[in-house]
């Protein structure tokens, strides 16, 4: 029990319930419905997500023996060694499941996979390193896309508000240990309201979908049912996650401004962590995906369940 303990910390396993959206919504943004190559995607993320946590933890092991000794490599529960041979092995496995996908997703993948060596190995401690992680995050969405369609550029624009969201929580992830700083919360709250009102906004392929009274692509939303002069319950359903996701991201946020100590900072990077999935949920409703955003937002509640048992900062 304590080893399996052991690996769900160094693989921060509520943290996983933040992957599976990011191809769903990237293969809804793309035009499609999800299918078989988007569990392929998925699988891939999961791995590859999972490869840079072990990798995470392996590279930094000097400096959590100081900073946080109670992490599973530093308190000597699971050995380095392991740790590392763990990346290695899910990082064949995630680029292999990419392959399974066809040659776009593997095309897309690759440069994931070597973003998140990248990032663990040399960028994580300079400017680059958020710039790194928010491409990784864009990336994760586009093979989505990729693997699903083929044609992953349709989904660029929900990559890069992503990515953009991932940049503020790894900013504010960089004093979580230290603290001392109001600005990068500042910041990431900032960053927070705007993506909430252009997701919140819709997109033109939800709102044709709602103006030809039909049901929205690959959801099921309609405008039958909604009052006259009222909101679609496709508007209704992406207003709704859009205002989840910025409380669930702005409350701990505004907390770490206003007390930019060490336990609200990284309540404010845990708070970040979570609201990926509303965000998730609220690109899939603004492409029109109702059924898609529901599947997605779904996973919240799972992820809340296991953070209570395991820590994902």
């Amino acid at each position: 029990m304590s080893r399996r303990r052991a690996w769900a910390e160094l693989l921060r396993l509520p943290a996983l319930f933040t992957v599976p959206g990011d191809a769903l919504s990237g293969a809804v943004a793309a035009g499609a419905r999800p299918g078989p190559r988007t569990l392929l995607a998925i699988g891939s993320s999961l791995c590859l997500y999972e490869a840079g946590m072990a990798l995470n933890d392996w590279a930094d092991r000097a400096e959590d023996a100081v900073e946080r000794p109670h992490r599973p490599l530093p308190s000597g529960r699971i050995r380095p060694s392991s740790a590392l041979t763990a990346a290695c092995a899910l990082t064949a496995a995630g680029l292999g499941l990419a392959a399974g996908a066809g040659r776009p997703a593997l095309a897309v993948a690759t440069p994931l996979a070597a973003t998140v060596w990248a990032y663990d190995l040399g960028l994580k401690h300079t400017p680059a390193g958020p710039v790194a992680m928010a491409a990784a995050r864009g990336l994760d969405h586009l093979l989505g896309a990729a693997a699903t369609t083929g044609r992953p550029r349709a989904a660029l624009p929900s990559a890069a508000m992503l990515g953009t969201h991932t940049l503020a929580v790894t900013a504010v992830s960089r004093r979580e240990t230290q603290g001392g700083r109001s600005l990068p919360p500042l910041a990431a709250l900032g960053a927070t309201v705007v993506l909430a009102r252009v997701v919140a906004a819709g997109g033109r392929r939800e709102e044709a979908a709602g103006a030809q009274g039909a049901p929205s692509l690959r959801g099921g939303d309609s405008q039958r049912g909604s009052l006259p002069g009222g909101p679609t319950p496709a508007q209704a359903l992406r207003t709704a996650l859009a205002v989840t996701y910025a409380v669930t991201a702005g409350r701990p946020y505004t907390h770490a401004a206003l007390n930019p100590s060490p336990p609200l900072t990284q309540r404010a990077v845990g708070g970040g962590i979570r609201a990926t999935i509303p965000l998730q949920a609220a690109l899939a409703a603004r492409a029109g995906a109702g059924l898609t955003a529901l599947a997605i937002a779904a996973l919240a509640p799972l992820g809340r369940r296991y953070a209570k048992k395991v820590s994902i900062t």
